[in-house]
């Protein structure tokens, strides 16, 4: 089964589980504007106004402009596919009439941008038709669907993941043995990405901040680019690295330590703030299983850090990954403004998320270790091999 197959069934079956009579994925020139959750309907991207249905007791539609219908139809998930040349108005609204629908559920949100995918004026365009044939007041936002869809990752998800987090691993480990002292941020990211390109893949977000490399204090810290800064001895090094496998991505970091001339092992500043680290990772790992909220994972990483004296880490503790670096609804953060409901969101199984605390020694650097987990029946396992062990690199 293909993986627009796997997730249409899926989908059918979300339509059920929330009681919703049908759901509709509206979009067009997907290249510019597309809906993120059109990677799991259709084959690529679409053109004119397209539409994708699912709706109760397992029934799918599409509707596309007439030189996607073939493609679309060749996907098998769909129960028919029709291709229009004028105008999808009328074939959509004959099929929604046939269906007829009591809630239609639409991609919008306010608390999630990964399930907000329908533009404001897709979305006058679709409340337009619907009212000619007594159906606009039937909109309701789809969100739990596409959350759930994007979130319950199937075997195969997980399994690429899996791979892009042993390549990543693989590539950490060559770059602890290329970082030397009077290399520079720039040097590494290039040596890293030589090894993206060497194994045919891509990175996980855009080349220009992935690898993100910050060697010594007073860096950005996160999401910028390597800068010309030199690796000096007595400072910590941390990478924020990820490759996608199959269109599913890796994302982690590791922490690297420069000795000083005659040093053997990292200074305790940097052991007690690395050990610091690793026992916030493992403890909020053993806080997570299905039915916990993140917020309740979040504040245990988040105690072992203050508790320790250190200053609060200003991010969440781990967002989803999937399609992409950050992916989901569901997030172990704070209860933020900036995270709306994400952090009150239930763990469920098949979710795929980062832990990745953070602190700074003075002087040194930042502290910090991401790791990938999968929620299972009873609890998460590692997606890779966590980081127990400072590395010494140069």
């Amino acid at each position: 089964m293909t993986l627009i197959q796997e997730k249409v069934k899926q989908a059918a079956g979300l339509i059920d589980e929330f009681g919703v009579d049908c759901w509709i994925t509206f979009t067009r020139e997907s290249q510019i504007c597309g809906d993120p959750t059109l990677v799991f309907l259709a084959p690529g991207p679409v053109t004119w106004h397209s539409a994708f249905i699912v709706s109760a007791g397992g029934r799918t539609r599409a509707i596309v402009g007439l030189y996607d219908q073939k493609a679309v139809e060749e996907t098998g998930a769909y129960d028919k596919v029709v291709g229009y040349v004028t105008g999808i108005k009328e074939p959509l609204l004959e099929c929604l009439k046939e269906l007829d629908p009591r809630t239609i559920a639409v991609n919008y949100s306010e608390g999630s941008e990964i399930c907000d995918g329908l533009t404001h004026g897709m979305y006058l365009t679709l409340h337009r038709f619907l009212a000619e044939i007594g159906m606009a007041d039937r909109l309701v936002p789809a969100e739990r669907i596409v959350s759930a869809l994007r979130e319950r990752k199937s075997a195969a998800e997980i399994g690429w993941m899996r791979q892009a987090v042993r390549v990543t691993e693989e590539i950490y480990d060559l770059a602890g043995r290329f970082i030397a002292p009077g290399r520079t941020e720039i040097e590494i990211a290039a040596f890293i990405l030589a090894e993206v390109d060497r194994r045919g893949l891509e990175t996980a977000w855009t080349r220009a901040a992935c690898p993100a490399v910050f060697t010594g204090p007073d860096t950005a810290q996160a999401h910028y680019a390597p800068t010309a800064r030199v690796v000096e001895p007595g400072h910590i090094l941390n990478m924020d690295f990820g490759v996608k496998i199959e269109g599913y991505c890796s994302d982690m970091q590791r922490t690297f330590y420069i000795p000083a001339p005659g040093e053997t092992a990292a200074p305790d500043d940097v052991m007690t703030g690395f050990r610091t680290i690793v026992r916030a990772v493992e403890e909020s790992k053993r806080a997570m299983r299905p039915g916990v909220e993140g917020r309740t994972v979040d504040a245990v990483a988040r105690s072992i850090i203050t508790g320790a004296g250190y200053a609060e880490f200003p991010h969440g503790l781990g967002h989803q990954v999937g399609r992409y670096a950050h992916d989901g609804t569901a997030l172990l953060g704070p209860a933020w403004e900036k995270y709306a409901q994400k952090p009150f969101r239930r763990l469920e199984e098949g979710m795929v998320f980062t832990i990745e605390p953070r602190l700074t020694v003075p002087g040194r650097g930042v502290v910090t270790i991401e790791e990938m987990v999968v929620v299972t029946g009873d609890g998460a396992e590692w997606l890779g091999r966590p980081q127990k062990d400072l590395v010494l690199a140069g």
